[in-house]
């Protein structure tokens, strides 16, 4: 693949890097970036935006400062720790990849990109960018910050998430690479992303690299493939109160295994005590609460929970504020 109008690496990479270090946030897995605390960023950090993930990032450093506290770890600590953050299978990988670096590698991630690659839930794009935050190497990786900036510089104009354009990029990205300080140069490139180069309105006027820029209409640029429909998905549950404990129920499927939540019921024509919407993936679910019998007979994977140990149990996000609203209003009501 022919790349066109790449810019001259060597006063692209100085302009870029100049700026980083006169602009660049100071995040916390910046400052740490031993093998572990970029682990568990990089995780962190899939589909989900920085200002999230940095108190959650600070809670489970303290909680799991390393790779062998996290392997020592229940899966319902660890999930506990990481609920409210979503896409709970990033939870489970890190775990299992702890465990890994613990039993292979004792305790310590070495600079080995097979080593890097075989760990669970690491992918081309996180694989790339431990080696270069990590252990500092010169190693091409794209996250849809880098992906933007990227096909913004050359006014590329076909699907950056289509096969060929995906390659495009990446080729790019490798091309652009300095012969060692990988850290420094991935950091600035996602940052100019972040800051400036942003998806809306891009701040093109304080761009460092503004001249070597090819973009006609920037906010046009990257394209990508029509999106799947909104599928709409609707989520009956029941609400079941016994003095202060509340019928849950254990998941085991491959969305939420491991979470809790409140039990499902066949759909109702009665009114709702609570409704809410949420995302999921290219869902739009519509949880509706329903007022429930108790029983004495529990389902499989059912418990009551009493009010007090809510906190601490790994609840769906959708859940936990369903619940927090029904005892809420059970509150006022009393």
């Amino acid at each position: 693949m022919n790349i066109t109008n790449l810019p001259d690496p060597k006063p692209f990479r100085a302009r870029l890097t100049a700026w980083f270090r006169r602009h660049g946030r100071d995040l916390p897995w910046r400052r740490d970036t031993s093998p572990y605390a970029v682990l568990v960023s990089e995780f962190m950090l899939q589909q989900t935006q920085v200002a999230t993930v940095i108190p959650y990032f600070e809670r489970w450093m303290q909680r799991f400062p390393d790779f062998a506290t996290l392997a020592a770890a229940g899966e319902a600590d660890v999930l506990s720790q990481w609920q409210g953050l979503g896409y709970y299978s990033r939870a489970r990988n890190l775990h299992r990849a702890a465990k890994l670096i613990v039993e292979r590698f004792d305790g310590n991630l070495p600079d080995d990109n097979d080593a890097i690659a075989s760990l669970p839930g690491v992918g081309r794009y996180t694989a790339g960018a431990i080696a270069a935050f990590a252990f500092d190497r010169s190693v091409a990786t794209v996250d849809g910050n880098i992906a933007r900036v990227l096909a913004r510089l050359l006014d590329h104009r076909e699907a950056i998430d289509s096969g060929e354009g995906q390659a495009f990029i990446w080729q790019t990205a490798e091309a652009l690479l300095p012969a060692r300080g990988g850290r420094l140069h991935t950091s600035a490139l996602m940052e100019l992303g972040a800051l400036l180069c942003t998806p809306r309105a891009p701040q093109c006027l304080l761009c460092p690299v503004r001249e070597y820029c090819s973009a006609k209409e920037p906010e046009k640029v990257p394209l990508k493939k029509a999106r799947a429909r909104t599928i709409a998905l609707d989520e009956p549950c029941a609400w079941i109160r016994r003095r202060d404990a509340i019928l849950l129920e254990k998941q085991t499927g491959s969305r939420w295994r491991g979470m809790w939540k409140l039990p499902g019921t066949a759909p109702r024509e009665s009114v709702p005590l609570h409704t809410a919407e949420y995302p999921f993936t290219n869902h739009r679910v519509t949880l509706r609460v329903f007022a429930g019998r108790s029983t004495k007979t529990l389902g499989e994977n059912q418990a009551w929970i009493c009010d007090a140990d809510l906190d601490a149990l790994p609840l769906t996000a959708p859940h936990r504020r369903a619940i927090r609203a029904l005892l809420s209003r059970d509150t006022a009501a009393s």
